[in-house]
């Protein structure tokens, strides 16, 4: 048994997926269990999910872009498919969310904590309303999108 090049594809396709989108489910857990710690602990918290979003995310939905293309092309799939193509637009919306809100809204959030907690000096740190408001939001906005992102594995899996 020959393994071919859409095999291959495939295997990538799947372990960029794994491994690049996998990732981002962890942040959902780092900002609560920072915030039981301390919130000295928020600006790592931003630090750890710009380095997944930028390092792991980013080129991952690279590969499964070129991937899934190469795919499509191969084995003479169409786009007037509903499953590939609410995929491919659930793609397209992820790397507008990571290069365009998550990857700034954690370089913003980052800078604003680390300057409430240098003005807090060894005191308690209270956060701004406004870092309050952000966060939350960055935490909305990040479990819808990890909702698309089993929305699109059902649609590449099932194939409705």
């Amino acid at each position: 048994m020959a393994v071919t090049s859409v095999d291959i594809a495939l295997f990538v396709h799947v372990t960029s997926v794994v491994v690049g989108f996998g990732a981002t489910f962890a942040e959902a857990l780092a900002f609560p269990v920072a915030m039981r710690l301390s919130a000295r602990h928020l600006p790592y918290v931003h630090r750890l999910q710009l380095a997944i979003n930028q390092r792991l995310a980013t080129p991952a939905l690279a590969l499964v872009l070129i991937t899934g293309l190469y795919m499509v092309s191969k084995l003479k799939l169409s786009f007037g498919e509903g499953w590939l193509s609410g995929a491919f637009a659930i793609l397209i919306v992820l790397g507008a969310l990571l290069g365009a809100y998550f990857i700034p809204t954690d370089r913003r959030l980052g800078a604003m904590v680390e300057a409430e907690i240098a003005a807090a000096g060894e005191g308690d740190v209270t956060l701004s309303d406004e870092y309050q408001r952000q966060a939350r939001i960055e935490g909305i906005v990040g479990a819808i999108t990890g909702v698309l992102i089993v929305v699109a594995i059902f649609l590449m899996v099932v194939k409705p």
